[in-house]
């Protein structure tokens, strides 16, 4: 029999992960320029039935399907969900929901993973090359980090712990995000953005909102180690904001709503695979690390001149191997007896295992999405036409517009 309590506490925390993908939907829909706002939107949205499907058929299967050589779950275990029945039960130490609740809470994290990387070629892919990418990346890169690092694959064997999505969500989302802005290059025609602030401020206070479900959630029950993730989520995403205003106060003369915004995201990102791991004293130093590290990776790629228009790779990417590697210093036992004690604790070992997870993670995203990028190209245009690109996509590739001329 399951635990009510949890189980309504999981319900709830599905549904604020599900909100995740609307909000955002509007932070990138305000950083975006005014031709390309629906676009982006509807990338966001549509990845909700896409990967729905995709989940049903076999994406929960080869997350959490038996073992198959510590990569991937067997796709055959529980094709269209065959084999769970609605009294099977999901459950831990501290936890025991309904098994179809737990398939419904993984579910929401397949479908705003690829989202994240819309953000980064705004404005340049073809949305039927972005169907097949979304499927595909699912496939190839998502699912089998998901069963590597929490379906008992290799990367849990070796001892590798990501509490949210440090590695499986937003590490693997922003190198990603690096490899398609490497693939289709940069903009022919820059527009001006951010071209709605208030949605940007919408969008993040929607994420800020539905992070509590996403972290806390990953303790699957209302426990002591959901409380522990709620309450450094906030710090995380508290303290990230307010270094990234001070640092960005102090380079620009002035503190921007759009820089508190994205430092508060950063914060979120960045604290997710330690919340439920470190004390909130802990929390508290990774959101200032957030606010500081992912301020200077978009220093470091406006240098560089990448175009990653909405900076993907150094929110997500950067936050989440950030979080992950100071996981590995900063994890104590003492907040959760089933983590393990990071560098600060006198466990050298743990930190080298989380190191090795984030390079072996960034190098098996980029390469691999790339290579499924030149694939798709050959299948369809993935980059957009230039004729296309100027006047945006909204009108030309969905018959709308955001903004009807008076």
């Amino acid at each position: 029999m399951f635990n009510s309590a949890d189980a309504a506490f999981m319900m709830v925390a599905t549904a604020l992960v599900l909100f995740m993908t609307p909000g955002l939907a509007f932070f990138y829909g305000g950083l975006v320029g005014r031709k390309n706002v629906l676009t982006i939107l509807m990338q966001c949205f549509v990845s909700l039935s896409v990967t729905t499907v995709l989940w049903v058929v076999v994406g929960y299967s080869m997350s959490f399907g038996s073992d198959v050589a510590g990569i991937i779950g067997n796709p055959a275990d529980h094709f269209m969900l065959n084999g769970i029945g609605s009294g099977d039960i999901f459950s831990g130490p501290n936890y025991k929901v309904p098994l179809f609740v737990f398939v419904a809470y993984q579910l929401m994290f397949a479908v705003i993973t690829p989202a994240l990387m819309t953000g980064a070629f705004a404005g340049r892919m073809t949305f039927k090359a972005y169907l097949i990418f979304l499927l595909a990346w699912n496939l190839i890169v998502y699912f089998p980090f998901v069963h590597m690092v929490w379906g008992g694959g290799l990367l849990a064997q070796q001892g590798v712990l990501d509490f949210a999505g440090g590695i499986v969500v937003h590490e693997i989302a922003g190198i990603g995000a690096l490899a398609v802005v490497f693939f289709l290059g940069a903009r022919k025609v820059r527009d001006a953005e951010p071209h709605n602030i208030p949605f940007v401020a919408l969008g993040t206070a929607m994420l800020w909102f539905g992070w509590f479900g996403f972290n806390a959630g990953s303790a699957l029950g209302a426990n002591e180690t959901a409380g522990l993730a709620f309450l450094n989520t906030q710090f995380g995403a508290a303290f990230a904001a307010l270094t990234w205003m001070a640092i960005d106060w102090r380079v620009n003369g002035k503190p921007t709503v759009v820089g508190f915004m994205v430092g508060a995201i950063a914060g979120l990102a960045t604290v997710t695979p330690a919340a439920g791991f470190v004390a909130p004293w802990g929390a508290m130093v990774i959101g200032i690390a957030a606010g500081s590290v992912c301020y200077l990776a978009v220093w470091f790629r406006i240098r560089k001149e990448w175009d990653d228009a909405l900076d993907v790779w150094a929110v997500h990417g950067i936050g989440g191997i950030t979080g992950t590697l100071l996981l590995g210093v900063l994890a104590t036992k003492s907040m959760n007896s089933g983590g393990a004690d990071g560098l600060l604790y006198g466990d050298a070992g743990f930190f080298g295992i989380q190191l090795a997870a984030v390079i072996g993670a960034a190098i098996y995203a980029f390469a691999v999405t790339y290579g499924l990028l030149i694939i798709i190209d050959k299948v369809t245009p993935v980059r957009v036409d230039q004729t296309v690109e100027e006047p945006g996509l909204d009108e030309l590739l969905h018959g709308e517009q955001a903004y009807l001329e008076a």
